[in-house]
């Protein structure tokens, strides 16, 4: 017996639709290896009509009041919040994802997100009024930039969709959406639900590949671009937007040092770090995967971390046990298992290290010691559930490490020293540090990178100030 796919379309101008060649691209469950549903894969066509929708909406939807935006944005989380269930069923098949932790981490901050940005809203001012030239009266309007083309990752499709469409939406701008082709089912049923309550055009979704997406950030269309994915994808998008000079928005790959002095709570310390790296099979841009410890606690530490570890459980969405799911394809459960394959003689594999089970992408969680900072699995992100340990003997030598990669996120410090952990959050060159804990985000603080982790921020004020221009307005007191 066949079982026959789900059909996803398009959403354009308030319009579910194939793609106008009728090319698709298979969905595949990464907990079962098995193709559920099929997706438009979305040509230049395409992305001229949801262009051409998103910028004929665009005057409307800007010139509505700030009130007007934060009704339908609250609506919106309201929507979401009524149909958990169905979301994250979507994001569950869509990402292998475990069902509890997925409706218990996931759905409750994205429609707090959502409700945060439709509260930003009814603040979008500029400095006030003054005379900075006699005669002269001086105003500052923020005003929204335009047509927004914005691409979501495949590790938190409907988060990060959250992330990129709710800023632009309240600031008053129009977005065309494209989620990841292995990923897009759950954006799609987020347009199914938004289609009842914004005006048709002001939020589209394009399914596609990385054509699709090159076609959208080349479109001569919109003024900003906003990515969430690679530093190659990040640089590309970079390299495309500058030919017409648009905005770009880029939050990109991620290696976070995690410092254990010792004096911290080792076995507290051994727990949380394993949560944060494992969780959502380390693939988080954020992920605690680069532990540096004291030389004299150091195989105290690995033995915990190793023990949390070989205590972690991976395994099918519906069992309640588990901390994570699969990789998300199989190429990245063949990039994750590379690093393994070639770590150098002077690595130990302490956990893990292998693939779990022959359905699906599943790897175990691993911990692996041992490490030198010019290592391959120290310089370059894996994406995966694991984490890499070294030691380190003084201060100096734990920010040199930690400071010493390309990416520059996120980064924690473990100690009970208030003020080293001072120096350290002060010299730590990463975009969020941590004391004692790692990874919780809240919706009114700043998410964003340095160096090649990209620029821009998410969540806050400053991530919706992103999706923004500022203009001058002088006029004469004389006339």
């Amino acid at each position: 017996m066949t079982t026959e796919l789900r059909r996803l379309r398009n959403y354009i101008g308030g319009e579910f639709k194939d793609a106008a060649d009728g090319r698709t691209t298979e969905v595949v469950n990464p907990a079962t290896g098995e193709v559920y549903a099929t997706a438009p894969l979305s040509g230049q066509a395409d992305v001229d009509a949801a262009m051409a929708a998103a910028a004929a909406a665009f005057p409307g939807w800007r010139d509505t009041t700030p009130a007007e935006r934060q009704k339908a944005l609250l609506k919106i989380a309201d929507a979401f919040e009524a149909r958990a269930d169905e979301l994250v069923a979507a994001e569950s098949e869509n990402t292998g994802k475990p069902l509890g932790l997925t409706a218990g981490e996931e759905l409750p901050p994205m429609v707090d997100q959502i409700r945060f940005f439709a509260g930003a809203a009814r603040l979008l001012e500029g400095r006030s009024a003054g005379e900075y030239m006699e005669g002269m009266t001086s105003i500052i309007r923020r005003e929204p930039v335009g047509v927004c083309a914005q691409v979501a990752p495949w590790n938190y499709p409907m988060m990060m969709a959250v992330w990129k469409f709710a800023p632009a939406l309240a600031a008053g701008n129009t977005v065309v959406l494209k989620p990841s082709d292995t990923t897009p089912a759950s954006t799609v049923l987020m347009a199914e639900i938004i289609d009842s309550v914004l005006p048709k055009g002001v939020f589209n979704v394009v399914c596609g590949d990385r054509e699709t997406g090159k076609a959208m950030v080349e479109h001569p269309t919109p003024a900003m671009a906003s990515i969430t994915g690679s530093v190659r994808a990040g640089m590309q998008v970079a390299e495309s937007a500058a030919k017409d000079v648009k905005r770009v928005h880029l939050e990109l790959g991620g290696k976070a040092p995690v410092v254990v002095f010792e004096d911290a709570d080792l076995a507290k310390a051994a727990e949380d770090i394993a949560v944060a790296g494992f969780f959502n099979a380390g693939q988080d841009c954020t992920a605690a995967t680069r532990v540096l410890v004291h030389a004299s606690v150091h195989d105290e530490f690995v033995a915990a971390l190793a023990k949390n570890a070989a205590d972690t459980k991976t395994g099918a969405p519906d069992d309640e046990d588990v901390l994570y799911g699969p990789l998300n394809n199989p190429n990245q459960l063949k990039q994750v298992a590379g690093f393994i394959e070639r770590l150098p003689a002077h690595a130990k594999v302490e956990a893990g290290g292998h693939q779990v089970g022959d359905k699906g992408y599943f790897y175990a969680p691993t911990v692996v010691s041992g490490l030198k900072q010019d290592d391959e699995i120290i310089q370059n992100e894996v994406f995966g559930p694991v984490i890499t340990v070294q030691s380190f003997t003084d201060e100096a030598q734990a920010l040199e490490y930690a400071n010493g990669v390309e990416y520059a996120l996120a980064s924690s410090v473990w100690t009970k020293d208030h003020g080293r952990a001072m120096r350290m959050s002060k010299n730590l060159d990463f975009g969020c540090v941590w004391i004692n804990t790692h990874i919780p985000l809240v919706a009114e603080m700043p998410h964003g990178g340095f160096k090649k982790s990209g620029y821009g921020k998410d969540l806050s004020a400053y991530g919706f100030e992103d999706y923004t221009r500022i203009k001058h307005v002088m006029t004469s007191l004389d006339g």
